[in-house]
C-alpha cells in the first residue's frame, strides 16, 4: 500500500510546505468544461486533499483518502471521474448509451442528495447525467430516472438493494465506485449491504474510499476491495481542524439548555447546531428552545426525507435559528458560514466528535466548537482524547442567574425543619371558628319508645292491603296444580 501524507513535519520543511501557494485547477489535465464549471463556483486554488488526490485518481489507482471534514473531498472524486467518463458523452435518447458507469455510496440521506447535487455542478456543461436514490421517498420517480440511463449514480445502500432487485438498475458497466463516509456505514450496520452491493459489479473497478476518520476496521475493509490502494492523508488521521476554536463546559444536565441559551446570546450568534445523541432527546429539546423563543427545527432518523430535506434547506436559507439533530447531520453536509456547533451531548463514538465539529469552521473558515460536559459524560471525554490525541480541559462554566424568583411563602418557611427558619418566622395562627351551641349539648335520648327507622322498617314489612281493581285468586286443588295447605 502507498502512502503520500502531506501532514508537514516540524522544522522548516513543515514550515516552507505550509507557506507553499496552493496549486491551481488549471493546472490539471482537466476538460475545459470541467474547468468553467469550477471556475463558476468562484474555485481557483485546490484544497490539499484535491491537490493529492485527483492525479493518482486519474492515474487509474485505487485511494484511500483521509481528510478533515470540510476540505473538498466531494470533489476530490468527482472532477477526476468525470473527466474519465468524458469519453462516454453522448447525445444519444437511449438508455443504453446511457449504462451506469460511476457509483457513489453515502450512508445518509442527506449526504446522498448533497453529494448528487455537487456532481450535478461539476458535470453542468457536459451530457454526463446523474441520479441520486435514497430511502424515505417514493421510488416511482428514481426508477423513471434510471430507465431513462444515468452515467453517476449516487445512493445510500438500502435503496440501491431495492432498485437492484426491482431490476430497475444494472451495475455490470461500473468502471468507478466510491464509497463516502465509509467508515460512518460500518458503525451503522451497512456491511453486509455493502457486500451484496460490491458482489453486483465488475472485478475490474477503480474504488476509492474516502472519509475523516480511518478505523481499523476501515483498513481490513480497504484490504478486501481495493487492489494496491494509495493512501493520502493530508493530516494527521482523526485530527480536527486547527480553524475550529474548542472549548469543553462543566454543566450539570439540568442547565445544559440555559448554558445554549447564553452563550448564543453572550457571543451573538446568529446560529447553531446542536447536537443530541437520542431521536426522542432530539424533538424535546427542540420543543424547549421553541418555548424559549427561539427559532428551532428538529432533524432525526424518525421524520420523513421530505420533513428532513426541509428542515436542512430552512436552516440554511437562515429561517432557523437553532437546528437540534442527531448524527444523521454530523457526516458530510456543508452548511456555509456556520458560526458554532454545541455538543448538547457528548457522542457515544469518539470519531462522532471530529465529524460533528467539522460541521463548522469549513472551507479555511472559523468556527467555534462547544461541548457541554456533565458528571456522565467524563469517559465519553477521555474517548474523545485519545482520538485527537490532546489534553482536554474542562473549563467551568458561570450561569447568569436569570431564572424569575417567586416571593417566599410561609409555607416554604414551614416545610423547612426548625432549626432553619427565620428567626421572625411564625407559624400562621388558625383562624376563629363561630361555634353553634346546639352542637355542644350533650346526648338526650327521645321520649319515643322505638325508633323512627325501626318503625320504618316495620311499616315497610307490614302486608299492604290489595287493590280494588285486583281480582282474588281462586283456590285450586293441588291435583290441578294448587297450592298445598
Amino acid at each position: 500500500m502507498t502512502e503520500i501524507s502531506i501532514a508537514g513535519t516540524a522544522g522548516t520543511a513543515g514550515l516552507a510546505e505550509a507557506e507553499a501557494p496552493a496549486p491551481r485547477f488549471d493546472t490539471l489535465p482537466l476538460d475545459p468544461k470541467l474547468l468553467r464549471a469550477v471556475a463558476d463556483q468562484g474555485y481557483a486554488s485546490m484544497t490539499p486533499i484535491q491537490a493529492k488526490a485527483i492525479p493518482v485518481v486519474l492515474a487509474g489507482r485505487d485511494v484511500m483518502g483521509a481528510a478533515q471534514t470540510g476540505t473538498g473531498k466531494t470533489a476530490a472524486f468527482s472532477l477526476p471521474l468525470l473527466q474519465k467518463m468524458l469519453q462516454h458523452e453522448n447525445s444519444s435518447m437511449s438508455p443504453a448509451r446511457h449504462p451506469v458507469r460511476a457509483l457513489v455510496l453515502a450512508p445518509t440521506r442527506e449526504l446522498a442528495d448533497q453529494v448528487a447535487a455537487n456532481i450535478l455542478t461539476y458535470a453542468k456543461h457536459t451530457r454526463l447525467r446523474t441520479a441520486v436514490v435514497f430511502g424515505g421517498i417514493d421510488m416511482k420517480p428514481q426508477t423513471a430516472q434510471l430507465k431513462a440511463g444515468v452515467e453517476v449514480l449516487v445512493a445510500t445502500p438500502g435503496r440501491l438493494l431495492d432498485h437492484i432487485e426491482a431490476k430497475n438498475c444494472v451495475l455490470n458497466q461500473v468502471e468507478y465506485v466510491v464509497l463516502d463516509e465509509a467508515d460512518r456505514m460500518l458503525d451503522i450496520g451497512f456491511l453486509p449491504d455493502l457486500q451484496r452491493i460490491l458482489a453486483y459489479l465488475p472485478k475490474q473497478r477503480q474504488t476509492l474510499l474516502f472519509s475523516a476518520t480511518f478505523s481499523p476496521e476501515i483498513r481490513r475493509l480497504a484490504q478486501s476491495y481495493l487492489q494496491d490502494p494509495v493512501t493520502v492523508e493530508v493530516a494527521r488521521p482523526n485530527a480536527t481542524a486547527s480553524t475550529v476554536e474548542q472549548h469543553f463546559y462543566s454543566v450539570a444536565d439540568d442547565d445544559k439548555r440555559r448554558a445554549v441559551r447564553q452563550i448564543l446570546r453572550e457571543r451573538e450568534l446568529a446560529q447553531a447546531l446542536v447536537f443530541v445523541n437520542s431521536k426522542l432527546g432530539c424533538a424535546r429539546l427542540a420543543r424547549a428552545f421553541e418555548r424559549d423563543g427561539l427559532r428551532t427545527n428538529a432533524l432525526h432518523g424518525d421524520k420523513s426525507q421530505d420533513e428532513r430535506l426541509k428542515a436542512l434547506d430552512a436552516f440554511k436559507r437562515g429561517e432557523v435559528d437553532v437546528l437540534v439533530a442527531t448524527d444523521v447531520a454530523a457526516r458530510g453536509l456543508d452548511i456555509a458560514d456556520l458560526p458554532a456547533v454545541f455538543n448538547f451531548d457528548v457522542p457515544f463514538n469518539a470519531e462522532d466528535y471530529v465529524h460533528r465539529i467539522g460541521r463548522t469552521g469549513r472551507a479555511g473558515a472559523s468556527g467555534l466548537a462547544l461541548t457541554l460536559v456533565s458528571r456522565d459524560d467524563v469517559r465519553g471525554v477521555i474517548e474523545i482524547e485519545k482520538l485527537i490525541k490532546r489534553k482536554i480541559e474542562i473549563e467551568p462554566f458561570e450561569l447568569d442567574d436569570e431564572r424569575p424568583r417567586r416571593p417566599r411563602r410561609a409555607a416554604d418557611d414551614e416545610r423547612r425543619p426548625r432549626a432553619e427558619r427565620p428567626a421572625a418566622f411564625e407559624p400562621p395562627r388558625a383562624a376563629a371558628v363561630k361555634r353553634d351551641p346546639f352542637f355542644d349539648q350533650p346526648y338526650e335520648p327521645s321520649g319515643e319508645t322505638t325508633p323512627a327507622w325501626e318503625a320504618a322498617r316495620t311499616a315497610a314489612a307490614a302486608p299492604r292491603s290489595p287493590s280494588p281493581n285486583i281480582r282474588a285468586r281462586r283456590k285450586t286443588a293441588a291435583l290441578l296444580g294448587g297450592s298445598r295447605g
